[in-house]
């Protein structure tokens, strides 16, 4: 789900512009290698270390310098090569008959595909505008061909749950989920920049829309928005959370935002949204079954300034394979760990290509408070587990294939960033939210107090001052 400022700007490079410009070069042309597996082999060996929001950032603001843009692409592909190897490695390491599934296979196949579309470019360096078109349309066709991952994998793992315990499921799925964010979110940041960089301002003049589209979004980093108002996004989560309230059951929870309304924080809009829209739909649907509905959920904006034993302490930590539990971004948070395929261990010297985070950065704490009963004691410790396996077959081949299942309404809007309303029901949200969160170092925390409400915490870390 996208507020309407980043919903225009999306869908303005992905489809206007995007058709016009990478329409010249089909992605039914789009070269490809055999994929051996030495190649994947070799590129998985390469270990994959924390990235940064600094790091998406480096190239500068907007539009870029020919020179930079490049330098933007050849950054992309000298890490999106192992990413998607380690992908393949971890799918394969799995039990062969799981692998072996339709659907877990054909998620195999998708990540082979798009390495191939990338080697051919990885043997050189991408060194004019037209290498550069050509390369944003393979990461275009890179971000098409996954965008339906998860709900076929959880298809797939279904269908072979008597091959594979639900523990190994969910490690699997835990670490594929957040090394996919990385894998969209670095293909997304250079087709982004892609479209707002001087070469395509040049060879798009006349379009006076794309113009006031850019004008309207100067404060954007590719993905990234540097000025970024939570209270904007709580508000656009409010308002189509409440209208889907309003047409199940009739009545819709109200906000009231307090603290410091005016934060701003350098973050990715899309990330924000997914979180506070599976969060506001909890609360909401708690308050109206609870019968609490005149009852305002309160929503507390607290900025949170850097801190300098956090600083130090990331200044001075040794590589750790363990879960983020101090807003420090580790390779667990970002699914680089390879738990599964053996291939990134801590002992490997880090990579050239994306730097640990060695500096706190201010952030904002966001606090939802609502009175809808709280959560009770036996699915409490539950939250964080992925509720695919709590589901009868009927119920998840349902969803996972568009139906409803009689979930009700509020099912079909967990899309944007998750992986679309295909998830809806599955009980992705919140883990699929607390690995959104503590991608760059944040974190989602939960209080209940059972049959009163709940109290939940979201930590962002931003990258800092953006000049």
């Amino acid at each position: 789900m996208l507020s309407v400022r980043a919903a225009a700007r999306y869908h303005g490079f992905y489809s206007r512009s995007g058709l016009r410009s990478l329409g010249r070069v089909s992605t039914r042309h789009i070269r490809t290698a055999t994929v051996t597996d030495s190649d994947i082999a070799r590129l998985a060996a390469t270990p994959l270390h924390p990235l940064t929001l600094a790091d998406l950032c480096k190239h500068g603001r907007p539009p870029l310098s020919e020179q930079a843009l490049l330098g933007s692409a050849n950054f992309t592909l000298d890490i999106l090569p192992a990413r998607l190897a380690h992908r393949i490695q971890s799918l394969r390491a799995l039990p062969y008959i799981v692998v072996a599934n339709p659907n877990v296979s054909k998620i195999h196949g998708n990540y082979v595909h798009s390495l191939s579309t990338l080697l051919p470019y990885a043997e050189k360096k991408i060194e004019s505008f037209k290498d550069d078109v050509e390369f944003t349309t393979v990461l275009a066709d890179l971000v098409e061909t996954h965008s339906n991952t998860i709900s076929i994998l959880a298809r797939g793992f279904l269908e072979a749950r008597k091959y594979i315990t639900a523990r190994e499921v969910t490690r699997f799925l835990d670490e594929h989920l957040r090394a996919r964010i990385g894998t969209r979110l670095i293909a997304e940041q250079h087709i982004a920049l892609h479209f707002t960089s001087q070469p395509h301002n040049q060879l798009s003049a006349d379009d006076q829309d794309l113009k006031d589209e850019r004008a309207e979004s100067n404060t954007y980093i590719g993905v990234i928005d540097t000025a970024l108002k939570p209270a904007e996004i709580i508000r656009s989560c409010e308002a189509t959370v409440g209208e889907i309230c309003e047409l199940k059951y009739g009545v819709r929870p109200t906000i009231n935002i307090v603290g410091n309304p005016e934060t701003t924080i350098a973050h990715i809009p899309m990330h924000l949204e997914y979180i506070l829209t599976e969060l506001l739909k909890n609360s909401f649907r708690a308050t109206i079954e609870a019968g609490m509905e005149k009852e305002p959920i309160e929503v507390t904006i607290a900025p949170a300034p850097a801190n300098e034993h956090q600083t130090m302490e990331l200044k001075n930590k040794p590589e750790r394979m363990e879960r983020n539990t101090h807003g420090i971004i580790s390779n667990y948070d970002q699914g680089n760990v390879d738990y599964a395929s053996g291939s990134n261990k801590p002992e490997i010297s880090a990579s050239a290509n994306i730097r640990p985070l060695s500096q706190s950065t201010p952030g904002v704490t966001i606090r939802i408070r609502d009175r809808g009963g709280g959560i009770s004691p036996e699915n409490y410790d539950k939250l964080w587990e992925y509720g695919f396996t709590t589901f009868n077959e009927d119920e998840i081949n349902d969803k996972v294939s568009g139906g409803n299942g009689g979930g009700g309404a509020l099912d079909v809007i967990s899309g944007g960033a998750g992986g679309g309303s295909s998830l809806a029901g599955l009980g992705y949200g919140l883990p699929l939210g607390r690995a959104y969160a503590e991608y760059f170092g944040g974190g989602i925390a939960v209080q209940s107090m059972w049959g009163w409400g709940t109290d939940v915490y979201v930590s962002l870390r931003g990258v800092g001052k953006i000049d």
